[in-house]
């Protein structure tokens, strides 16, 4: 099976069935995911900041919770200094080169929706899943 690095932005599109939702899924068909050792913090502090800026209820966000808990993604182990040194390079914080340092590691293609960090993965020539949106 062949396996793809999922970020937080794609992974929350499809659990808060966002307009993206369905193609999200139809792109991921047939791959195992991947996600960074941070994933799990960084869905619920979304979360989280969605119920402070009153956009999810707490009942959405406890759902989206056990939603995520059922999605099977394998967090994979990396080196946090050259993700660290992937940051300070590209003037990312350390989230999202947890993110990049995930994918080039594991040489694996990246899906996600944060457009920042699709140009950071360009510029290290990393491939990025295409999807239609």
């Amino acid at each position: 099976m062949a396996h793809l690095v999922i970020d937080t932005s794609a992974l929350l599109a499809v659990l808060l069935n966002e307009p993206t939702r369905s193609a999200l899924i139809s792109a991921t068909q047939g791959y195992g995911l991947v996600g960074a050792p941070s994933l799990p913090w960084e869905v619920a502090n979304a979360l989280v900041a969605g119920v402070r800026r009153r956009r999810l209820s707490a009942a959405a966000v406890r759902q989206a919770w056990a939603s995520y808990q059922t999605v099977p993604v394998r967090l994979a182990e990396i080196d946090a200094g050259h993700a660290l040194e992937i940051a300070l390079e590209l003037g990312l914080y350390a989230y999202h080169a947890y993110v990049l340092e995930t994918a080039r590691a594991e040489r694996l293609p990246l899906l996600t929706l944060d457009g920042r960090l699709a140009r950071a993965a360009d510029r290290l020539a990393l491939q990025l899943l295409e999807f239609e949106q």
